[in-house]
């Protein structure tokens, strides 16, 4: 460990400090490259753009630029340490923006007193990028920023930390009850954890086909149900009617466990409760809610995935937010919304039951992957996600009416 930790900081300080630059797009080696770039040409996208706004997506790097932005306020597993701190992860998301989805990526991180304070300077600069990801920001403030950046901005505005979550969790999901033989809709659901990405899970799973009330969702204080009077407005929603109030009064008879919590925290006796063919996502990092080796050794009729990229079915965001931006940006996306999100499950889900080529099985250290309970969702170094989700994304924002431009004559074509 300690040398994984000398290896982190030298990657993060050598060849030069950080993770990302600048680039330069066109020449600038004469004395006409530099009237060109700046004083005098610049003056004519200027006038171009100062006519149309639109024109920024012809003359300016907009349409191909995310800003990823917090406050810092929940970085990783590592809690409220600050915008400062929150940077290295964030020139890591400009990183994986860049190498997955081809997008240009700027960090930015914000101090502010109160929460207005940070709506208002990312809506203030919102028109300079193509979209918003936000990122490492606390629950419940993280859903009020979001919805009111959403309100004001003109370009797409996605907490990864929810969305991006809940799209992978759901795409691996529904592969894994269809291999156990079961559907969503009948499915009861244990949701260990009650923050931003366990609220976005359970909420896009709901839109996918699971019923409100069969969800038990759990915080520090046990059950949520509807005689508690300390749940603010988003716990609200799955208040449920029972008199159940621990893990172990719920998940007796489970289907599903999702578990965005804590290390441990679900025994290998609570799991022998659970009802035949379970599946467990145990996605708490670096530590599961349950490691995978004791799950197994409890009982050998589940399928289980975590966060972590050293066991099967790992549940990891770049999967999805690289594609998203991808293929709403290419349309011009004012928003993504509920349609742009399920397209990109339905992508992520369906190119786990092709066949894996062989680059990827090399880049992942696999002999063989086929559809089925090691292996329901795609890893994250296949090429294909970025040509499937984008084209699915974009496909969703053009028709549900979000789209600026429609989609470019064979986009994402294979």
């Amino acid at each position: 460990m300690t040398d994984f930790r000398q290896q982190a900081l030298d990657y993060h300080e050598y060849p030069s400090p950080g993770k990302i630059s600048v680039e330069l797009t066109t020449p600038a080696e004469t004395s006409k490259d530099l009237a060109l770039a700046y004083s005098p040409g610049v003056a004519e996208p200027v006038r171009e753009i100062a006519q149309d706004p639109d024109n920024a997506y012809r003359y300016t790097a907009k349409g191909n630029m995310v800003a990823v932005i917090s406050n810092g306020t929940a970085i990783l597993g590592l809690g409220n340490l600050g915008p400062l701190a929150s940077k290295p992860v964030m020139e890591g998301k400009a990183l994986l923006f860049k190498r997955f989805a081809g997008l240009d990526s700027i960090d930015i991180e914000v101090s502010h007193r109160t929460t207005q304070d940070f709506i208002n300077t990312v809506a203030n600069i919102a028109d300079t990028f193509g979209g918003i990801n936000l990122e490492d920001i606390k629950a419940p403030e993280c859903f009020e920023i979001e919805q009111a950046l959403i309100e004001r901005c003109n370009v797409p505005v996605f907490h990864d930390d929810q969305h991006g979550t809940a799209i992978v969790t759901a795409a691996g999901m529904l592969n894994a009850l269809e291999i156990q033989g079961k559907k969503l809709a009948d499915s009861r659901i244990v949701c260990l954890g009650a923050g931003a990405a366990a609220i976005a899970c359970m909420e896009l799973l709901i839109k996918c086909g699971a019923q409100r009330e069969h969800i038990y969702m759990l915080d520090s204080k046990g059950v949520i149900h509807t005689r508690r009077d300390d749940l603010n407005e988003y716990k609200q929603l799955f208040a449920n009617n029972t008199d159940k109030r621990t893990l172990k009064d719920v998940i007796d008879g489970a289907d599903i466990f999702v578990g965005v919590s804590g290390p441990d925290l679900l025994s290998p006796e609570e799991l022998k409760l659970m009802a035949p063919n379970p599946v467990i996502f145990a996605c708490s990092n670096p530590d599961p809610e349950i490691k995978p080796e004791v799950a197994m050794a409890a009982r050998d009729d589940l399928i289980m995935g975590t966060g972590r990229s050293d066991y099967p079915n790992q549940v990891n965001n770049v999967l999805c937010f690289p594609f998203m931006f991808r293929g709403a940006l290419d349309v011009r996306a004012t928003a993504i919304n509920d349609e742009m999100k399920v397209a990109a499950v339905e992508a992520i889900r369906q190119l786990a039951k092709e066949e894996v080529p062989e680059s990827v099985l090399k880049g992942a250290g696999e002999k063989s992957l086929t559809f089925g309970r090691d292996y329901i969702i795609p890893k994250p170094i296949d090429p294909r996600l970025c040509q499937r989700v984008a084209r699915a994304v974009a496909e969703a924002a053009v028709k549900s009416g979000v789209a600026k431009i429609d989609m470019p004559d064979n986009y994402m074509m294979d």
